[in-house]
């Protein structure tokens, strides 16, 4: 066995690791949550079925990485309810639908 007195760590030396503090405003950009907002106004506006389903995922995503809880929140509440209107409104009927000519 090795002795004590070869090893050369300090234990008196022992700081706890302390992340530093970032301001709210200075933290990433939250780009699920965006790419979220353009898939939902697409899935809504333009009746895409697969984008309003990747926005729901989007959201869920940054929903999971959320870091600004107010900022945050607001995006991905008004992502779901694109996304979720535009599914609403893709297998719902609802809408406007082309008359078939007969």
């Amino acid at each position: 066995m090795a002795s004590q007195s070869n090893d050369p760590r300090l234990p008196s030396a022992v700081r706890p690791y302390k992340p530093p503090t970032i301001a709210q405003q200075d933290l990433p950009v939250d780009y699920s949550g965006f790419i979220a907002v353009v898939f939902g106004v697409f899935g809504a506006m333009f009746r895409y079925k697969i984008c309003s389903w990747l926005a729901i995922i989007f959201c869920a995503q940054s929903l999971a990485n959320m870091r600004n809880m107010e900022n945050d929140l607001k995006q991905i509440s008004m992502a779901m309810m694109f996304g979720i209107m535009g599914l609403v409104t893709n297998y719902m009927g609802l809408g406007p639908r082309p008359n078939p000519k007969s």
